[in-house]
């Protein structure tokens, strides 16, 4: 077992952590379950409490211009109230769930550049301080690869995806930020499209949807953005090649309708609300097509996951170098 990190501002001779998490994917809405490992320092200490956080590298909008940073997005205390031996080896088991609106991170095991984590806090005789730190995989709701795989059946290709720092307007949206996959237009939309922007919000009855669409101008008009949503159950049985078709057509016919972003990413009020039943729960054993899994595949692996230092707002906590940089730093091995 390698204990990840000596709690430094604990003092030397002070307790180590390593949180191990299952290895399996987790969906939105899922439950995360793993385990704290802990072993005692050169002295007995009191455990007063071992806190989980979530945290994602997040994008910010402002005057400036655009910043990056570390932001938690929800915390849980899985334990505590207890002696730690010297020496002492303990195991913390835990299980906690995980925000219907976590950003998905990977689709057919190809990752999609979203950088999201879990951080281990302990508290021990009034002194915090952040174990190790952990990548967190997340994949899509049934329903989320049903969409996207109807997407790149229609032959649109995936261009990136990342996490904006802010509220879309209109909808019930619940965390601080919200995650766009941006899609490269099919050839038959080619003409009419730059690019499609695609935000899930997700919830225990179903999916929220925001469509963006960046509209390229004609001969006497120029580009615009559009924006509109959907909401489907979960458990909804759709052709989901023609559903998805039928709201790109509905979104690319509006009139121009700008969509100005303020410094914290706010989306400006729909042009358009098109609903479906709500409903259910998500099936862990569904599976669709292949069609944007092939488009993943191609255009997700390359994607770069460093990260620009930068703050973000009152919610960020850290500055970000590497993400996960520390991780290999002060380790024991058992």
């Amino acid at each position: 077992m390698v204990f990840k990190r000596l709690l430094g501002s604990l003092g030397v001779g002070a307790p180590s952590v390593d949180t191990v998490l299952d290895p399996s994917p987790v969906m939105p809405g899922g439950t995360l379950t793993g385990q704290v490992h802990l072993k005692g320092g050169q002295a007995d200490f009191g455990i007063e409490h071992i806190t989980l956080e979530l945290v994602a590298r997040v994008e910010a909008e402002h005057d400036d211009g655009e910043s990056e940073g570390v932001v938690v997005f929800d915390r849980f205390t899985v334990g505590g109230g207890f002696g730690l031996g010297a020496e002492e080896v303990r195991v913390v088991p835990f299980r906690v769930p995980l925000p219907w609106e976590t950003p998905i991170t990977e689709l057919h095991g190809q990752p999609l550049g979203i950088v999201l984590g879990v951080r281990t806090e302990l508290a021990v005789a009034g002194a915090r301080d952040t174990g190790d730190l952990d990548p967190l995989t997340v994949t899509p709701l049934p329903a989320q690869e049903a969409i996207l795989e109807a997407f790149g059946q229609l032959g649109f290709g995936f261009r990136s995806a990342d996490l904006e720092y802010g509220h879309i307007d209109g909808t019930g949206q619940q965390l601080p930020f919200y995650q766009e996959i941006e899609l490269d237009p099919a050839p038959q939309y080619a003409h009419r499209l730059n690019e499609i922007e695609l935000t899930f919000l997700a919830t225990p009855g179903g999916l929220e949807l925001v469509l963006e669409a960046d509209k390229r101008g004609g001969l006497f008009t120029s580009g615009h953005d559009a924006l509109t949503r959907f909401a489907v159950g979960h458990h909804e049985e759709h052709d989901w090649t023609a559903e998805v078709d039928g709201w790109i057509g509905r979104l690319i016919e509006h009139r121009a309708t700008q969509a100005p972003r303020n410094a914290y990413g706010h989306h400006a009020p729909y042009v358009e609300h098109g609903h479906h039943g709500l409903g259910g729960h998500h099936d862990d054993h569904h599976r669709s097509g292949s069609g944007m899994g092939t488009a993943i595949a191609a255009g997700a692996a390359g994607l770069a996951v460093g990260v620009v230092g930068g703050m973000v707002a009152a919610e960020v906590v850290d500055e970000v170098g590497d993400f996960f940089e520390g991780d290999d730093e002060g380790e024991d091995e058992e």
